[in-house]
Parts: structure tokens; sequence; C-alpha cells
């Protein structure tokens, strides 16, 4: 393997794409501490911000996907596309990479298909049980697939594919010894119960309905709360912060807040389950219906399934949300019992075997 090694990530629109992306990078980094790197994202997106955040340069291209419904914004897309592609080879040449890395998202399409049709070493890296359309479009022309489930063999080339779970942050493997650091960042109560609302980095509009319609009984019962309500809704929800109710557009620390709950809410994108399933805490999954092949819904049941969590759809709040959260919250005996059998079904090693799939790749 040589010394300095040059490698192009691309992943963004999202966390779940672009947190994988920057776990791959510091496996690579710890393995090869040489190694150059460079992220390219989709200009005006949040990898714009976040990449640099975690120490990595970044790049940025013009480039949306198609809107689903009839849109005037789709007109621009073939303009955007033809730019990107444009721009993504000015990028591979002036940077030479050995490798190139998608996760997903809309910039990982054309760096892609890009370092595929220069023959340099591509691997993409799913991380749901129905792909997103860039990478089954990309499926074709990569070197290498890194999955999480085994059902996407049914898209993509089985020769190509290697299941190995899905990349976590490494702060997320010892949350547990972080506890006490965690009650005094977020300036907690050790005596109280703490309840973490996760809603994904833009937020979900059904659960921070739902917090807010109980945000009096959590204070009447002296719950505290760690509210991520996402980018899109904090200046809606920014007037619920007080004594026992924290409201946060976007948390830095994750490590820290999973640390500080006892249980937690949450939608179920691949990326969150995993990394609840390392965390090992209890768990209400509130999938969204808004996602293509209801997938959400299909990785939090795969988990409920095994007696692992709670799972609520978002037409069940209104009747069973009070019921099962407060009885999760009040029953020690329940919580321990979730905890004990998410934990099992963690895959912990998922960046280290993904980033062997990448050192094969470079050396073949």
């Amino acid at each position: 393997m040589k010394k300095d090694l040059r490698v192009i990530l691309s992943g963004g629109g999202t966390g779940g794409h672009i947190y994988p992306a920057i776990a791959i990078a510091h496996e690579i980094k710890m393995r090869h501490p040489e190694a150059k790197f460079l992220f390219v994202g989709a200009k005006d997106r949040m990898e714009m911000e976040k990449v640099p955040q975690a120490g990595y340069e970044i790049e940025g291209l013009w480039i949306s996907g198609i809107q689903r419904k009839l849109s005037l914004k789709n007109l621009a897309f073939p303009f955007k596309l033809l730019s990107s592609l444009k721009r993504s080879r000015k990028i591979i040449k002036a940077f030479n990479p050995d490798v190139v890395i998608g996760t997903g998202g809309f910039a990982s399409g054309p760096l892609l298909k890009v370092a595929s049709s220069q023959n340099i070493p591509t691997l993409i890296q799913e991380q749901n049980s129905y792909p997103g359309i860039t990478n089954r479009l990309l499926s074709k022309a990569v070197n290498r697939i890194c999955a999480a489930y085994e059902e996407v063999k049914r898209f993509f080339p089985v020769d190509k594919t290697v299941i190995t779970g899905n990349p976590v942050r490494q702060d997320l493997l010892e949350v547990s010894s972080k506890r006490a650091e965690a009650l005094e960042f977020f300036k907690l109560d050790a005596a109280k119960k703490t309840v973490l609302v996760l809603g994904g980095s833009l937020g979900a509009r059904r659960i921070n309905q739902l917090i807010e319609k109980f945000a009096e009984e959590f204070e009447k019962k002296e719950i505290q709360l760690i509210w991520q309500t996402g980018k899109l809704y904090f200046s809606e929800y920014k007037k619920y912060n007080g004594k026992f109710v924290q409201t946060h557009e976007f948390l830095n620390r994750m490590d820290l807040a999973y640390a500080a709950a006892d249980v937690i809410i949450s939608r179920a994108g691949a990326i969150s389950v995993s990394e609840l399933c390392i965390v090992g805490k209890p768990v209400l999954f509130i999938p969204s219906p808004n996602v293509a092949e209801d997938h959400q819904a299909k990785n939090a049941r795969s988990v409920a399934e095994k007696n692992a969590a709670l799972m609520l759809t978002e037409n069940e709040l209104e009747d069973k949300f009070e019921t099962e959260f407060f009885g999760l919250l009040n029953s020690e005996e329940k919580q321990k019992e979730l905890s004990r059998n998410i934990k099992e079904l963690a895959l912990p090693n998922a960046t280290s075997a993904i980033v062997d799939e990448v050192e094969k790749l470079i050396r073949e």
C-alpha cells in the first residue's frame, strides 16, 4: 500500500450520508496517517458545513435531485448534471485519487460516474435495505458495494456486494463511560430521567408536534428533555426551552446526547438504527412515512420484532403514544430488556470492514 494515499469521498444531503463518509475517512486516516483526503458535496447542503467541522476539505458541485412532483426546478437538472460532471472531471484531475468512495446523496452520482469511467477504483456504501436511485444507477459501474442489509443483493450485482453493516462514529462505541461528562455538558440532574428526541438533521414535523403536545406532561413529571427539533423547525419550537426542556437545532456531541439519555425517541433511518444498536439504550422508533419503499418502517420493524425496541407508526401516535412511552419510562425492567436485546444486533466493526474492502480494492 502506497504511503501517501489520496482519497476522495462523497456523501451528503443528510447526516445519514455525511457521517458514514466521515467515519470511513477517520478509519483510513488512523491506518494511513499520511493519507490526503478531499470530500465532494452538493453546494448549499449541510455537508458544506459538517465536513469542515470534522477537519476535512470539501469542494461543492452545483447539483440537486429531481423533484418527484412536477416542478419548474426540474428544468435546471440537465444543466446542473452537465456542470457537475465537468466539475468532477476537474476535481479528479487536480487531486489524482487512488480511490473514490460514495456514501449516497446527489453529489456522489456525477463524481463516481467520472471516476469509474477513468478506471479509478470506486466503492459505494449503501446504508438502507432499499437503495436510493443514485446508488442503483452507479452499482453497474463501480468496483465494490459495501451494504448493511442482505436484501440489497436484489438490486446490486451479487459478485460486487459485501455485507459489512453501516459505519458509525467511533465515539459512540463507549458512550456508557461518558455518563458523568454528558450530564455536566447538558447541565442535567442525575437523579431525574432524561429523554432524548431525535427527528433527524432537518427535523420531523410529526415528532415535534407530538413532543409539543406532551411538553407540559414532561415538565409536570420533571422529565428532562434533550429535543433535537431539526434545522427546519428550530425557530418554531425554541420557545419551549426551560428548566426541563432543551431545544437544539442540531446536536454536535451525539455521543454525549446518547450517554445522557435514559430513553430515546427516534426516526428509523438506517444510520440512526445502526447507531442505536451500538449505544444500547431503550428506544421508541417513530419511522418516517415519507421515504422510498417505506424503508424506515422496515428498519424499525426488524428491530421491534426481536423485542429490541418499541415502534409506533405516525398513525398510531394519537391512540398509543401515551400508554406505550410512559409505560416504558416507568418500567426499569422493560428498559433493561430492550437495552440488552438491541445491543445484540450491533455491528460495531462495520467501518473497519469497509476500509478493509477499500484497501483490497487499491491493491487489486
